[in-house]
């Protein structure tokens, strides 16, 4: 896995999947538990939509 997630990309998943998670503690709905993915691609640095598509926002070369 080659890192495509950038850091203001990570930034803006960090906060929402927090802002997810919250919404669903909140809510009381188990739909918060979607908040996981975005968290787990900013900490892993790969998104695998990302590789699909051929997006890489991390600043390092090819």
């Amino acid at each position: 896995m080659k890192a495509n997630v950038g850091t203001v990309d990570k930034v803006v998943r960090i906060i929402a999947g927090l802002a997810i998670i919250g919404w669903g503690v909140a809510a009381g709905n188990w739909l918060g538990a979607i908040g996981i993915v975005p968290l787990a691609t900013a900490l892993l640095g790969f998104c695998p939509a990302y590789s699909l598509m051929g997006v890489n926002t991390c600043g390092t070369k090819k």
